[in-house]
């Protein structure tokens, strides 16, 4: 396959000659100098990739914190939900916790990934809640019968769970012996509900209740609804607004300036505790003003700190707004992309790549940078992709190589629970054995492989992407880095069929040597040559270019899309 463009080379070569070392435009691709910085990110985090934790669900490190008995008449113990054919999903406590994460570090670690982001450490109630209607096998919207293993339903801010923490190892702990590992760690936040607040048949403690870090009560929603309680007269309900939000769950109130004080001061403080960045947990549910103030005080006194939004909603233009600096300069989840993601992996062979190429958006995006945004193909949230193994396969090669910070779900990298639903065994409890097998799973190595070359190539991290193609099961696209300390060329290859694929490829080639990464194989390209190679079936190449860029048509087309990302 051979792809040339000639014409653009010849069109745009002029456009881009102040990156030159000479002010004539050249006959060739032999450019010796470039004075401009080609990158498109220089954030820091854009370097990791991360691995997702729901913490409770992956592994149980410490046994003696799970307080199997915890609860009473309302227990809060595995509480399974029973599905057909003997399935089962579970909405109590499975005994997850930092332990268990810590003992698995080096797992991760050697996986390629370089941040661990588990669900919120917050201390949750200590009953099962009986409020609601009850949650059945497969449903959804619900909390009846539910606990707050995933820790979404703080009734501290500023507390760590009893389930979560050992009588050695506290959250600071935790996250200074990750760091001896090599790995940061990613605190999930929220700001727009706490507990279930409300229909209990009797007000469970805990519940509707907000302590602060000292321990002492400064909110209640006493079980009445939002339209029932009074603000303006009853102290411990000014820290809710009087309408409802989210199912059950207490809507706190943004605009008063002790709940603002009371949440960003819980931020500072697990900075404090060794967060490295945060993730926001509903980020549109509470208004950009807000996260402006919080962003301004996180960052005023940490200034590279990256936190990243979780905005349920496949347009573009909606949650790109969280990303504009007059709004708190905050990335996002790429919904739009795992959308994407999802329609052309579950069913790779009956797909196109092309289908990909629009929620890039390298070119006139509404994101204020796309080479920023957090990328996934699923999560807690969500039905699990349901692909084959070659379907995650190549969902990993695409998502290690194209911009972006990749975002993995525990237990992907073995297609555990693939294509199920949170109430239908997508949170289930992932365990030590599972782990101690996972080597020997197709899928996790070669994540192992793709990853760990992302991890050791700055180009996939943060260089910038020019696509050559993206049509059918093929794709061949560039990602660039050219700045005082790193000049790199990387060629990406993607193949998602089943057949082996050859790839001629031309179009923006420097000469020069390159050394394919998962192989080691090398080709030196002369002036003029193309990149030839054939890649297997559901494989990726990457070829590596070190020095500066010397294509004066690459350069031309990385100027024309900087000037219009």
């Amino acid at each position: 396959m051979s792809f040339n463009r000639t014409t653009i080379a010849l069109t745009l070569a002029g456009l881009f000659c102040s990156a030159c070392s000479s002010t004539s435009v050249p006959s060739s691709n032999d450019i010796q100098e470039n004075s401009h910085a080609i990158v498109g990110t220089t954030t820091p985090f854009a370097s990791e990739a991360v691995y997702f934790v729901v913490t409770d669900r992956f592994v149980d490190g410490d046994p003696s914190n799970n307080h199997e008995e915890q609860g009473g008449d309302h227990p809060t113990w595995q509480l399974p939900l029973e599905g057909p054919e003997g399935k089962k999903a579970y909405v109590g406590y499975m005994g997850g916790d930092l332990q268990g994460i810590l003992n698995n570090a080096d797992y991760i670690k050697e996986m390629g990934f370089t941040a661990v982001w588990m669900t919120p450490v917050h201390d949750n109630p200590d009953y099962a809640f009986n409020g609601d209607e009850p949650i059945t096998y497969g449903g959804a919207f619900k909390d009846g019968g539910k606990t707050g293993y995933h820790g979404y339903w703080a009734t501290n801010f500023y507390k760590a769970d009893e389930h979560l923490v050992s009588a050695n190892l506290s959250v600071s702990d935790y996250t200074a012996k990750m760091r001896q590992h090599g790995l940061k760690s990613v605190f999930d936040i929220v700001a727009n509900h706490g507990t279930p607040s409300f229909t209990m048949e009797k007000d469970l403690p805990g519940y509707g209740e907000i302590y602060d870090s000292d321990g002492n009560l400064v909110a209640d929603h006493q079980n009445l609804a939002p339209e029932e309680l009074d603000p303006e007269n009853n102290p411990l309900h000014s820290f809710f607004h009087n309408y409802p939000d989210l199912v059950k769950l207490s809507n706190l109130d943004d605009e008063n300036p002790a709940v603002r004080d009371y949440l960003i001061n819980s931020y500072l403080y697990w900075i404090s505790q060794g967060a490295d960045a945060f993730r926001i947990d509903t980020i549109r549910h509470v208004p950009h003003a807000f996260w402006r103030e919080a962003s301004d005080r996180i960052r005023e006194q940490n200034p590279d700190f990256f936190m990243f939004g979780e905005a349920f909603d496949y347009e573009a233009n909606n949650i790109a707004q969280h990303t504009l600096p007059k709004n708190g300069g905050v990335s996002v989840l790429d919904f739009p992309m795992q959308r994407a993601m999802v329609n052309v992996f579950e069913k790779p062979l009956e797909s196109d790549f092309a289908d990909l190429e629009t929620v890039l958006h390298l070119t006139h995006g509404p994101y204020n940078n796309p080479y920023e945004l957090t990328t996934f193909y699923d999560n807690h949230d969500m039905a699990r992709i349901n692909a084959t193994d070659e379907g995650f396969i190549n969902a990993h090669n695409w998502l290690f190589t194209v911009r972006g910070i990749p975002v993995v779900y525990m237990g992907s990298e073995i297609g555990f629970m693939r294509g199920t639903a949170e109430h239908a065994g997508n949170r289930n409890y992932v365990g030590q054995e599972r782990l101690d097998q996972a080597k020997t799973h197709p899928i996790q190595q070669a994540l192992t492989k793709i990853a760990n070359v992302r991890k050791n190539t700055v180009a996939l991290q943060r260089g910038v992407q020019v696509n050559v193609e993206l049509d059918g099961h093929q794709a061949a696209f560039y990602r660039v880095v050219d700045t005082a300390e790193t000049q790199q060329t990387a060629l990406v290859l993607l193949n998602k069929g089943n057949a082996a694929q050859s790839f001629e490829v031309s179009d923006f080639m420097q000469s020069g040597d390159w050394t394919e990464q998962l192989s080691g194989e090398t080709q030196t390209v002369e002036l003029g040559d193309a990149l030839t190679t054939t890649v297997k079936p559901n494989g990726v190449q990457v070829w590596v270019r070190e020095g500066q860029v010397s294509n004066s048509a690459l350069l031309a087309q990385i100027k024309h899309q900087l000037a219009r990302q």
